[in-house]
């Protein structure tokens, strides 16, 4: 099988970077949504949990999909003019990139869902970069600017869970 070939994980690192995205922007917005929770808290600290998150073939998969789908509308081959206009336009209530991202967040439970709503609203960071940079210029950042939120969303959403169940132990 292809992916027994590949290392999938540094193939969506390197996917993601083809798009102007690296793992510490991802960090950071992990951070922000933590932020208010742990003040002290550094977006390198969160890079294990970035890791751990893109160390799942579902959410390698989400990734994938979702460049390969943004590269096909910008390249204009997806074979109906009306959704690559959709997609090139982020149109308010296409949905199925945030459908493709709550797919990576259902790994890490509620919280993560919560978190990606949130993120997804503010537009932080390298989101709120990608959300600008796919409007009127050519590029189509439809799915990307929501997997980066979704695999940041887990990634707070995994550092949150941790966090609570080193408090439990202590606390026991």
């Amino acid at each position: 099988m292809a992916e027994d070939l590949l290392d999938l994980e540094n193939h969506c690192v390197e996917l993601l970077a083809e798009r102007g995205v690296t793992l510490d922007d991802i960090a950071d917005c992990a951070r922000y949504l933590q932020a208010d929770y742990h003040v002290d808290l550094t977006s390198e600290e969160l890079l294990e949990s970035v890791h751990a998150v893109l160390s799942k073939r579902e959410v390698q998969y989400a990734v994938m999909t979702g460049i390969a789908l943004d590269k096909a509308a910008e390249e204009g081959r997806l074979g109906d003019k009306d959704l690559i206009a959709l997609m090139m336009s982020d149109a308010p209530l296409f949905g199925a990139d945030e459908v493709l991202a709550y797919g990576i967040c259902n790994t890490y439970g509620s919280i993560a869902l919560t978190n990606f709503g949130f993120i997804d609203k503010k537009k932080y960071g390298i989101i709120r970069k990608l959300n600008r940079a796919g409007k009127n210029t050519g590029h189509c950042n439809t799915f990307i600017d929501d997997i980066v939120g979704a695999i940041a969303a887990s990634a707070a959403s995994r550092f949150a869970h941790r966090w609570v169940r080193d408090v439990d132990e202590e606390e026991h």
